[in-house]
């Protein structure tokens, strides 16, 4: 629990340590990890990640870790994260205009009009793709 001192400094609480041994993740990390696991020629959406992640609402929460992914290592594949329509919403992020676009055809995904051709056959869902049987 954070403390407030006599002079309103916040003391940051530590992370909690997991059974695993590591640090509890934040959410953009859990973010990172899930949208790792899409695989190349597929895409999945912002609000299908929040989902899986038990956050339903977060959907812009997932779009800001995407724009905060370029340079992480490993790598995160923002390409492969679009809105729920199967617009490329987040290419104004990219370094180029079409970058997004380009990234997605090297893997034969393709775009009409910032729209993914075949949306529902390469849509990627890590409720059901990250199930356990």
């Amino acid at each position: 629990m954070a403390k407030i001192s006599s002079t309103k400094n916040i003391e940051e609480k530590p992370k909690t340590i997991l059974p695993s041994g590591k640090k509890e993740a934040s959410f953009f990390e859990l973010v990172y990890d899930v949208v790792r696991l899409v695989p190349k020629g597929r895409v999945t959406t912002y609000g299908a990640v929040a989902a899986y992640l038990g956050s339903r609402m977060s959907a812009r929460m997932v779009g800001w870790a995407m724009n905060g992914a370029h340079g992480i290592t490993p790598k995160v594949p923002a390409h492969r994260v679009i809105n729920r329509n199967g617009m490329l919403s987040g290419k104004a992020h990219f370094a180029t205009p079409t970058l997004m676009e380009e990234l997605l055809a090297k893997e034969n995904t393709f775009v009409k009009d910032d729209v993914v051709v075949d949306f529902k056959k390469k849509f990627w869902d890590p409720a059901i793709e990250l199930s356990i049987d």
